[in-house]
C-alpha cells in the first residue's frame, strides 16, 4: 500500500491534462505561432479578395468606357434629335462610370486609380467636344482684357459678376488632353473682380484659375477637375468637382469645393471648406486651416448627381502631410479652423 501510494503521488492522478505538464514558455510559443499563421492566412486572403476586386474593377470599367465611346463615335452624322438622345445616355453613363470610380478607390492600387482617372477625363473632353461640334451654340465676343482693365480700380464688393473670358492662361498651366490653353475654361491674369461661371460653360471639363489677386470667384456646376495657381487674398467657391483639385502657391485666401481628392501646394494662410471623398494632401505648405464644406446654391444636389460624389463620405479632416513624417504627432502646417471661426453664410 505505501508503495502504491508514493507512485500515485509523483505522476499525478489518472484524470490530469497533459497540456499540464507543457511548461508555460513552450505554451505561449505555440500559442504566438498559431496566431501568427491565422494573421499570415488573413492577409493573404485579404490580399487575394483585393486583387479579385481590381480584376473585376478593371473588367467592368474598361468594358462600360468601350461602350460610351463607341456611342459617342455613333453621334457623328445622326440627325438633331438622335444626338441629343445619345449625348444624354452618354452622359449618364459616364456620371455612372465615375460613382463606379468613385466607389472603387478604396480598393484600387495608385497606378489603377490614375489609369482610371485619365480615362474618365478623356471621356469627359471627348463628350463635350462631341457635344460642341453637334449641338453648337452661339458665340459671342468678348473683350474681357479690356473689362478687366476697367475693373481693377473698382472695390470688388460693388462689382457685379462677371462670366467674360479670361485672358489666355498661361503657357506653363495643365492642359487637357493637350487642347491648346486658349481653349481652356476659366480665369486668368486678373485683380479686384467678380467672376463666375455656370454649368454650361464649363461643360464637366477642367476649369484652370491662375494668376488671380483679390477676386471673388463662383463656380457653379460640376467640373471634371479644377486647378488653382498662383492666387492670393482671393475667395472661390466651387460646385462638386468629379475627379481632383490641384492648388499652388495659393496666399490669404478662402476656398471652398467638394471633390474626390485634394493635392496642395506650397501654400500658406488659406482656409479650405472641403468635402472629400479619399484624403487631403498638403505639401511645403504652411497655416491651412480646414473645415467642411458649407456653400449652397440651388442647382447643388443636382451637380453632386452630376459628379459622382458621395455625400455621405466626407473626410474633410483627414490630411497627410507629406512634410511631416512624424506618426501620431499632429503636423504643425495644418489645423481644423475651430467652429467658431467658420463661415456659415456666404455672398450670392
Amino acid at each position: 500500500m505505501d508503495a502504491t501510494f508514493d507512485v500515485s503521488l509523483e505522476t499525478g492522478s489518472p484524470g490530469e491534462s497533459a497540456a499540464a505538464k507543457i511548461p508555460e514558455g513552450l505554451q505561449k510559443r505555440h500559442q504566438t505561432r498559431i496566431e501568427d499563421v491565422e494573421r499570415r492566412r488573413e492577409a493573404k486572403e485579404s490580399q487575394s479578395v483585393a486583387e479579385e476586386k481590381g480584376e473585376y474593377f478593371n473588367t467592368a470599367f474598361n468594358t462600360e468606357r468601350a461602350a460610351i465611346e463607341e456611342l459617342l463615335s455613333s453621334c457623328s452624322g445622326a440627325d438633331r434629335a438622335v444626338l441629343t438622345q445619345r449625348l444624354e445616355e452618354a452622359m449618364n453613363k459616364t456620371v455612372q462610370l465615375q460613382k463606379f470610380l468613385n466607389d472603387s478607390v478604396l480598393f484600387l492600387t495608385q497606378y489603377e486609380l490614375r489609369q482610371a482617372q485619365a480615362a474618365l477625363q478623356k471621356l469627359q473632353t471627348s463628350l463635350a467636344e462631341t457635344r460642341e461640334e453637334g449641338l453648337p451654340k452661339k458665340k459671342f465676343a468678348f473683350r474681357a482684357r479690356t473689362k478687366a482693365s476697367d475693373q481693377v480700380s473698382a472695390p470688388v464688393a460693388d462689382m457685379p459678376y462677371t462670366n467674360a473670358t479670361a485672358t489666355p492662361a498661361d503657357p506653363g498651366s495643365t492642359k487637357v488632353d493637350g487642347a491648346p490653353a486658349s481653349e481652356q475654361c476659366g480665369f486668368s491674369n486678373m485683380e479686384n473682380v467678380r467672376l463666375t461661371k455656370m454649368a454650361e460653360e464649363m461643360k464637366h471639363g477642367d476649369v484652370l484659375l491662375t494668376h488671380l489677386t483679390n477676386c471673388k470667384v463662383r463656380l457653379f456646376g460640376s467640373p471634371s477637375t479644377l486647378h488653382l495657381k498662383h492666387i492670393d487674398n482671393c475667395e472661390i467657391l466651387c460646385g462638386p468637382v468629379s475627379s481632383s483639385v490641384f492648388v499652388d502657391h495659393c496666399t490669404n485666401s478662402t476656398l471652398a469645393f467638394p471633390c474626390q481628392q485634394l493635392r496642395t501646394h506650397h501654400t500658406t494662410d488659406t482656409q479650405v471648406y472641403l468635402h472629400v471623398t479619399s484624403r487631403a494632401i498638403v505639401e511645403d505648405c504652411h497655416g491651412v486651416s480646414f473645415a467642411p464644406f458649407s456653400w449652397s446654391y440651388p442647382t447643388l444636389e443636382d451637380d453632386f448627381a452630376v459628379s459622382g460624389l458621395d455625400k455621405d463620405r466626407n473626410n474633410w479632416s483627414q490630411v497627410d502631410d507629406f512634410n511631416w513624417l512624424a506618426l501620431g504627432t499632429q503636423s504643425p502646417n495644418w489645423t481644423v479652423l475651430p467652429e467658431a471661426d467658420r463661415k456659415t453664410t456666404w455672398d450670392p
